[in-house]
């Protein structure tokens, strides 16, 4: 069968590297399976990929939708499937994937449950509840609408916690009634390479990645995005803090501060959910 190899790993552990040289081995492009690099807008607070690695070898789904489109974790189970099975079909009996989006991942390798449609005025009414009462008034809500959720989510995550809420209020059924954890069958065989580093070798990196960032321009970018933040897309590490800091909340080195270390809690918790998959092949680089 063919075989579809799957690149993981915690934010700038060296993935991309990593997987455009496999890319090269079996002459594959590199597929992305990653939730924020896919939007337009969002360039320096994502790290995608640089000029230099996208021309190395053919990349999807890197900045082909816009932050104003609410694109899921379902929506990129529809298009991967299709993208690699028409990929297989044309003769590649090896494609590579990489990023280190848990949903996305979890959605090519099990496929999710049929969850209600998204409705975009409730989601910007909960963002705008967690800004004004704060993410606990949507806890307590939640766990009165699906206290089976609350026992299986991180309730410190307002994306999941908004998500979770949202499907509540617009299906009238609690969200965990839609998750049936059938896993669906594929075409192909996968197999899953975890890359990982020492610990204080990955924080290092991910420090430095940050500044690198401020150099090259993040606060620019946040500035401009600063009228869509209420956007699902733009609930996300590194720009959260900046509009913190155009707000005038704080300033701008405890902003950088509280990025570096959002980054390194968000590598923990990657590293977290992924140790639980027994079927990841380790790698220390």
């Amino acid at each position: 069968m063919p075989r579809l190899l799957i690149v993981l790993g915690p934010t700038a552990v060296g993935k991309s590297d990593y997987a455009i040289a496999k890319a090269l081995e079996y002459g594959s492009p590199v597929i992305s399976c990653d939730s924020r690099q896919i939007y337009k807008e969002m360039t320096i607070g994502t790290a995608v990929p640089d000029a230099s690695q996208l021309s190395a070898v053919k990349h999807y789904f890197i900045q082909t939708e816009s932050v104003t489109r609410l694109y899921s974790a379902g929506d990129y189970e529809r298009d991967a499937i299709d993208l690699i099975e028409r990929l297989f079909a044309e003769g590649h009996d090896t494609l590579v994937m990489a990023g280190g989006s848990m949903m996305y991942i979890d959605a090519v390798c099990k496929g999710l449950d049929n969850m209600p449609e998204g409705n975009g005025e409730v989601r910007a009414e909960l963002w705008r509840r967690v800004s004004e009462e704060g993410l606990e008034s949507l806890v307590e809500q939640l766990r009165i609408l699906d206290p089976v959720s609350c026992d299986s989510i991180e309730l410190t995550n307002p994306q999941r916690v908004v998500r979770t809420l949202e499907g509540c209020l617009t299906s009238g059924r609690p969200f965990s009634s839609f998750k049936t954890g059938n896993v669906k069958h594929r075409n192909f065989v996968i197999e899953k390479t975890g890359l990982s580093r020492p610990r204080e070798v990955l924080y290092d990196r991910i420090d430095n990645r940050v500044v690198s960032m401020m150099e090259a321009g993040l606060l620019s970018e946040a500035r401009t995005l600063l009228p869509l933040r209420h956007l699902t897309a733009l609930q996300t590490v590194g720009y959260r803090e900046l509009f913190d800091y155009l707000d005038g909340r704080i300033s701008l080195d405890e902003a950088v501060r509280l990025i570096q270390r959002n980054t390194r809690h968000y590598a923990k918790r990657q590293l977290t959910w992924w140790r639980r998959d027994a079927d990841i092949r380790w790698i220390e680089i």
